[in-house]
């Protein structure tokens, strides 16, 4: 299909600056060409102009602009567009209504009910695709062996596609929705999304009606059942508000781009690219697939040039822009997501599993109390960088021209007010030369403050023999090696998530900038090769040349992957492999060009890990169905990702999904000529590295003969790219005309204890990669839901003293937690560690912050050295310890031994030998006491035990690694100076809201009160000096220890204090134990916030450390409270075990109005979705909504809370643990408070209870639990506002570089937690 002889064929990728067109010339020759995506002046759409200039130069025919472009002499058209995505991110769709199951009106808009920054007090979520909503009296459920609702009368059974069986409890009135919809339609709306629960397996209602919107007139109709049938109702949700919102744009686009040519390209083969990198045509290019188009061409481009089917080298793809920079990798096969949020969105559909960080050549350089920081703010296209003349910041592109880099001579001059001058060298090194005289400043200052202060205060002054003054070139050197290292992380998190060797692979390198960094990426990688295609600056435009046409079909499933279901799988997947067939048979394939791949999404029963999973490599056998040995497949991938299987337990089928894929790529035939020997330069500059300025060769690509060997330092220009090949390194040309750069080892740069600015930077990143590391060990080799899912863990690297170096990820309420526990350790065991052995603690005297929080520590040795050298740990949330009630979250405990298994300081290894039967009796004690039961899932808890001890292992390792590189001494030196950094920027915090409260009050001591529900005070007064940026935090006046178990440990306000100095700080600083050097902490002993050693502790944990917050920001002024509560809801029986905690409203602050619906401060658990908890619990969700005015009124409003309502088909045994039923949480500066809580029962026969703040009862089929969870205090008084309630929110711009794919998704998870 690809072969159209005698004709011009074009690939164009239409990106957000840059239009890149790869032309195929009737003669076979190749042709590339960069225009500007906008330029009004001069044309209207930027790929008809590329194909009209290609034409007309070739043919040497005039083709005027203002007719339409002949398409006698086009062969065919492949384009990979941004306009879906650009639509999305500046929420320029079509005006969209959603039709929802009534009761769910908001559900989109609490969406997973985490919020996106932690620390961004005002939660900035995207808003909602939709500007109205429909609720449709019809309810659909999943029919369930043992529900005992109470029925009046029978319901109809209906069969869904999966084969389970479902009951219509409402049907559906299409009288009702006819007049909703015409409503919609007379206020001009045209575009509809339909999403009713559960018709991903049965769809009769949405099709319904979606024909009768059809029928009245909507120009879009998406029903979420058409356009990805997959179980999860807010995804699929957003995927199908997505679809309408952005395929009437792709319309538009279309229309307008086929009006430029002759018939409308109707006798042209036109494709375009989807997010999955396969083509579609053009008519059946729709919004949901749309949205990764562009970058999709770029992985499709290096797939098939640098993947060597011979050596079978894995690819990491790296492809730097000018905001952002994506990463993705490529082993043979391509890798898909199928859930990935871009822009706020979360959509289900497959995706290549593009990782997009906020780093590119426009990134922002900026030095922040005493660190290099790069981006993640963006100069963008306007201003641009300092150098476009255009009066723009600093940025990574400045640093490269001002280490001689980048070559203006070299550049178009296209730069400046009138778009006609060069680079401005003279621009970026008068920016430089202004930074580096305040780094010099600082760093002097510094230096001198701590020889005056005796060093005490600060590590800042160990700097003796540091040199007194960086140069500019030093400065900028820096800038771009902080650079390095950020793009590093995600391409160590994506290749070893998977369970892959880093170093094992090719760089692949493509984008304008990321020639001048490959090289040093690669080796601080330790990858032995870079790639760089000869197009690598149009890659992503001849990779859609490169690209198949492909159909994707997938239905959902409920079948156990074992021999009885086989016959019914293998008839299911003919069907859907016959359908992509015949659709590409329609398409012009022959039989021989199609060729199909079989997916089954695979996960364990009673698991959330699904796999998609290809047997390709795995033929049928007798124990397998038809299409592949699945089951080997599936478990092989599961032991590479996750250290493990699970034998015993069977295998679900969620989803079937074939891809048919029609074999329409061409194959590049052009190669260079051959020559042998050293290349001649063009040119030679100096350039700074590490050893200063080198002579470097300047080569261009063009003039270069394949197997020429190129020495470095030396730089190769072609039009759209400039390419560092650094000293040591070496770069040939291959016969295809190509880049290959062999990477030599770094010469060895010693490093002293000195402090080094640039240094910091990079080791800040290298300690808290290594927590990360740990992280995704613990995650892959972990059993448990909590742990391996959910990702309700933390893990730390902590100093010889037991002092925070780094923490990864942020779970606030394990902040500063761990480090209580590591020196508690250090104090208790003293010299009495030995190397193999490892601590098991969670006692709240030892640091814990309640007893499920299992916390192990490892202390890592050097030879030579007595006592260990650092610490690592890993603290996991285990689902039961015992206790007396399953989960070990009891809301009525009373003693610390009511809560399950205790551990003070139990060695869990001993000389490198797991302690099973100790830890097993101990895991068993809790049934020594009356009512309590030993650990209810034993077996998880080994295996989650081993997983935390093999995280450590990896972190002791990688510890070691560190140490190898620069010495012990050094890398101790720099986790002081990292500790120092934190300490600097909350002294900073302190003497500037000292110096405003002076100004203000003349004072400088602040205090405030709140009150849990029982009236238990907790009192805070702080004393801040000024002249050291310290403070005193005095508990003094805190209520009495309670008898429940509001008890809070001593860690739970330490982990909640320094939540709130890194709120306050309000930029990214290391989180480690230098933000509470500054400050001391007063707690009375006794009291609520420092318990005795066997008060019951649980709540304390999820409630009272929500209280300690609102008290802190209450005293500094900084915000109004949010709902101050976890809202914490578990129901069970004997065959099953549920937990949740419930958003609520977010308190407003200066400037901003609480978000609604949302978790706040020392909480950000994802919820569960409706069709999920439906699914496998014995519940029906009647309402999951917002609650109207709960949010405090004020100049800015409180957030609403929320309105969830449980009715239950079985019998069950709630329990709830709440706060803020009796208390409001306050409103401030003339804010009201926000509404407080309300827990409900609505039992059957009619009669409704308040069930009060915390409580434990049985339920019967057909009682129903309601929630109403408080709001968030207002900001403010009405009066200042001038109007009325509500006021609009307060828009913030959205950002330019909006991260995405499975790293993004997996941090973010963790930050879900």
């Amino acid at each position: 299909m690809a072969e159209t002889k005698g004709k011009f064929d074009f690939a164009i990728d239409r990106g957000g600056t840059f239009t890149d067109v790869f032309a195929r010339l009737p003669d076979g020759r190749e042709r590339v060409l960069k225009l500007l995506s906008h330029d009004p002046q001069n044309y209207e759409d930027a790929p008809t102009e590329g194909i009209r200039r290609v034409l007309e130069e070739e043919t040497g025919r005039t083709f005027p602009r203002e007719q339409p472009v002949d398409t006698s002499l086009i062969g065919w058209i492949r384009m990979g567009t941004t306009v879906a995505t650009n639509a999305l991110l500046e929420r320029q769709g079509e005006r969209t209504a959603l039709l929802v199951t009534k009761g769910f009106r908001d559900l989109l808009h609490i969406g997973t009910q985490a919020r996106p920054k932690l620390f961004d007090l005002e939660v900035s979520v995207p808003e909602v695709l939709y500007e109205e909503v429909i609720e449709v009296d019809e309810r659909v459920i999943l029919k369930q062996e043992g529900c005992h609702l109470p029925r009046k009368e029978p319901k109809r059974i209906v069969t869904g596609s999966t084969g389970d069986s479902l009951e219509v409890l409402r049907e559906l009135d299409l009288q009702r929705v006819e007049s909703d919809l015409r409503g919609v339609l007379s206020r001009g709306i045209t575009s509809l999304a339909v999403l009713l629960l559960h018709s991903y397996t049965w769809s009769a209602h949405e099709k319904a009606v979606g024909s009768l919107a059809r029928k009245l007139g909507f120009s879009q109709v998406s029903l979420s059942s058409e356009v990805m049938p997959m179980v999860r109702a807010v995804p699929r949700g957003y995927t199908v508000c997505a679809d309408a919102y952005l395929t009437p744009k792709i319309h538009q686009y279309l229309k307008g781009f086929t009006s430029g040519f002759r018939g409308a390209l109707k006798d042209v083969n036109v494709l375009f690219m989807q997010s999955d990198g396969g083509l579609t045509p053009m008519e059946q290019f729709c919004g949901s697939r749309a949205v990764l188009s562009g970058p999709a061409g770029g992985v499709v481009g290096y797939a098939v040039t640098s993947y060597s089917q011979t050596e079978e080298k894995p690819v990491i793809g790296f492809d730097m822009g000018g905001t952002s920079t994506d990463v993705s990798r490529y082993a043979g096969q391509y890798e898909h997501v199928f859930e990935a949020t871009t822009a706020g969105v979360t959509l289900q559909a497959p995706q290549l599993d593009i990782n997009t960080v906020a780093a590119g050549g426009g990134s922002r350089l900026f030095f922040r109390s005493g660190m290099f920081v790069v981006g993640p703010e963006s100069a963008g296209a306007h201003p641009g960088p300092a150098c476009y003349r255009k009066g723009g910041p600093l940025t990574v592109t400045d640093a490269n021209l001002a280490l001689g880099r980048l070559l203006p001579s070299y550049f178009p001059r296209i730069f400046g007010p009138g778009e006609d001058e060069p680079l401005s060298t003279e621009d970026t090194m008068r920016h430089f030369r202004q930074l580096t005289r305040e780094i010099n400043h600082f760093l002097s200052t510094s230096q001198s403050q701590a020889s005056a202060n005796g060093a005490a205060n600060s590590n800042y002054g160990k700097t003796q023999g540091s040199k007194s003054e960086m140069s500019v070139e030093e400065v900028a050197m820096g800038f771009v090696r902080v650079a390095n290292e950020a793009m590093c992380r995600p391409i160590r998190a994506l290749t070893q998530a998977k369970g892959h060797d880093t170093s094992q692979h090719v760089l692949a390198c493509f984008g304008g900038a990321g020639g001048q960094h490959a090289c040093a990426i690669a080796r601080a990688l330790g990858m032995k090769s870079v790639f760089i295609h000869k197009y690598s600056g149009v890659l992503s435009a001849y990779g859609l040349a490169l690209a198949d046409m492909v159909e994707e079909v997938q239905e959902p499933c409920s079948l156990q992957y074992e021999p009885r279901s086989f016959s019914d799988l293998d008839r299911r997947v003919e069907q859907l492999s016959q359908r992509c067939q015949h659709t590409l048979q329609d398409r012009g394939f022959s039989g021989s060009q199609i060729s199909t791949e079989v997916f089954l999404h695979l996960r364990y029963e009673g698991t959330d890990c699904a796999l998609m999973v290809t047997a390709t490599g795995y033929p049928s056998n007798s124990k397998s169905c038809r299409s592949g040995d699945f089951r080997s497949a599936f478990t092989k991938r599961y032991l590479k990702e996750f250290g493990f299987t699970i034998p015993e337990r069977p295998i679900m089928v969620d989803d079937i999904r074939v891809r048919g894929s029609g074999k329409s790529g061409i194959r590049s035939m052009t190669t260079a000529k051959s020559a042998h020997g050293h290349a001649k330069p063009t040119t030679v500059t100096k350039c700074y590295f590490e050893d200063g300025y080198l002579d470097t060769s300047v080569y261009l690509w063009e003039e270069l003969q394949c197997d020429y060997s190129i020495q470095g330092p030396a730089i190769i220009i072609d039009k759209n790219s400039t390419i560092l090949v650094e000293p040591s390194c070496v770069a040939q040309l291959t016969a295809g005309g190509d880049v290959r750069i062999a990477v030599g080892s770094d010469p060895h740069c010693a490093l002293g204890t000195e402090l080094n600015t640039v240094q910091l930077s990079i080791f800040s990143h290298r300690f808290m990669s290594i927590a990360e590391q740990m992280g995704r060990v613990l995650q892959r080799t972990s059993i448990s839901t909590n742990i391996k899912e959910r990702l309700d863990f933390s893990c730390a690297v902590f100093g010889p003293d037991g002092g925070l170096v780094s923490n990864a990820p942020h779970i606030p309420v394990h902040l500063g937690a761990m480090q209580e526990t590591v020196q508690y350790q250090i104090k208790a065991l003293g010299g009495s560690l030995r190397e193999g052995d490892v601590i098991l603690s969670n006692h709240p005297c030892a640091g814990g912050s309640h007893l499920p929080d299992l916390t192990v520590i490892t202390p890592v040795f050097r030879r030579g050295v007595s006592g260990p050298v650092f610490f690592v740990a890993s603290r996991g949330h285990h689902a039961d310890i015992g206790g007396i009630t399953p989960g070990s979250m009891p809301p009525h405990s009373t003693t610390l031994q009511q809560e399950g298994a205790v551990f003070t300081s139990f060695k869990l290894v001993t000389g490198g030998v797991f302690q099973e039967e100790a830890v097993t009796e101990a895991l068993m004690a809790p049934a020594q006491y009356p009512d309590c039961s030993g650990t209810r899932n034993l077996h998880d808890n080994l295996s989650d035990l081993r997983a935390q001890v093999a995280a450590n292992q990896r972190g002791s390792q990688l510890v070691g690694e560190l140490i190898d590189s620069y010495g012990l001494t050094v890398v101790q030196a720099y986790m002081g100076y990292i500790q120092s950094n934190a300490e600097l920027a909350v002294r900073d915090m302190l003497k500037d809201f000292a110096r405003r409260r002076l100004q203000q009050t003349g004072s400088l001591d602040v205090e405030a009160e709140d009150f849990m529900d029982d009236g238990t005070p907790i009192r805070l007064r702080v004393q801040i000096n000024k002249d050291e940026g310290s403070a005193v935090f005095d508990f003094t006046g805190t209520g009495t220890e309670v008898w429940g178990n509001c008890n809070a440990p001593r860690a739970i306000t330490f982990s909640a204090l320094i939540y709130c100095l890194r709120c306050m700080v309000g930029q990214d600083i290391p989180l480690n134990q230098g933000c509470l050097t500054p400050i001391k902490v007063i707690i009375p002993p006794g009291s609520i916030l420092q318990p005795s050693q066997n008060a019951a502790v649980v709540g304390g944990n999820v409630l009272t450390s929500q209280r300690v917050v609102d008290v802190i920001f209450r005293a500094f002024e900084v915000c109004a409270a949010s709902q101050g509560c976890m809202n914490n809801v578990s129901f069970g029986s004997e065959k099953s075990g549920y937990y949740e905690t419930v958003a609520g409203g977010a308190g407003a602050g200066p400037g901003w109005n609480g978000r609604s619906g949302v978790h706040s401060h020392m909480t950000n658990t994802r919820i569960t979705d409706p069709e999920i908890l439906e699914k496998r619990y014995p519940v029906i969700l009647e309402q999951f909504s917002l609650r109207p005015c709960s949010g405090g009124a004020g100049e800015y409003c409180g957030g609403d809370g929320v309105v969830r309502k449980l009715l239950f088909r079985d019998k069950v045994v709630l329990s709830v643990l709440t706060e803020r039923r009796s208390t409001r949480p306050y409103g401030l500066k003339g804010g009201e408070c926000g509404a407080s809580g309300l827990n409900q029962l609505h039992r059957a026969d009619g009669r409704i209870l308040n069930m009060g703040a915390k409580t434990t009862v049985t339920l019967e089929p057909g009682d129903m639990f309601c929630l109403y969870t408080p709001g968030g205090g207002g900001y403010g008084s009405e009066e200042e506002a001038g109007y009325g309630r509500p006021q609009a929110k307060r828009q913030r711009t959205n950002e330019p570089f909006p991260e995405r794919g499975s790293v993004f998704e997996y941090r973010r998870s963790q930050e879900s937690v």
